[in-house]
């Protein structure tokens, strides 16, 4: 399992407590990550992505959340599994914010993980969304040059 992946994992079993204990989209400071990184036990090679995800996600949340919901017309976000819910979220931040990762990284990544910890239809319900959030990123993107 590569370094990245260990940290993907890391941030979804993260956002994914805090989601169900308080619901997402609170300020986690230093401390109360540091805190995550021991309970979850992050390897330390993963350490720095993992706090960079999960700081990621909760600097972008409004944004994310929103960006989730404008690309899946068919599905709320509170009706989407938590498991799902939280991998979007993490990948969403990769596609939106992080441009050192490919997009077709993110959204295989985000597949991976669904598989492992999903059901039998997260992966292609997260393939789905992730796709249209990407070709809408794309778009918007291309109509402002």
């Amino acid at each position: 399992m590569t370094i990245r992946r260990k940290a993907r994992e890391s941030a979804l079993q993260a956002l994914f407590s805090i989601d169900m204990l308080d619901g997402c989209g609170k300020d986690c400071d230093d401390e109360e990550i540091e805190n995550l990184c021991r309970m979850i036990e992050v390897p330390p090679a993963s350490q720095d992505y993992f706090k960079d995800l999960v700081k990621g996600v909760f600097r972008h949340f409004e944004g994310i959340d929103r960006s989730i919901s404008d690309t899946s017309s068919n599905w709320k976000l509170t009706r989407m599994s938590g498991v799902d819910r939280n991998i979007i979220r993490i990948a969403a931040y990769e596609l939106l914010f992080r441009e050192d990762i490919p997009p077709s990284v993110a959204i295989n990544e985000a597949i991976e993980i669904a598989k492992k910890f999903g059901t039998d239809k997260s992966a292609p319900f997260i393939n789905g969304i992730l796709d249209n959030l990407h070709r809408r990123f794309i778009e918007n993107s291309k109509e402002q040059h």
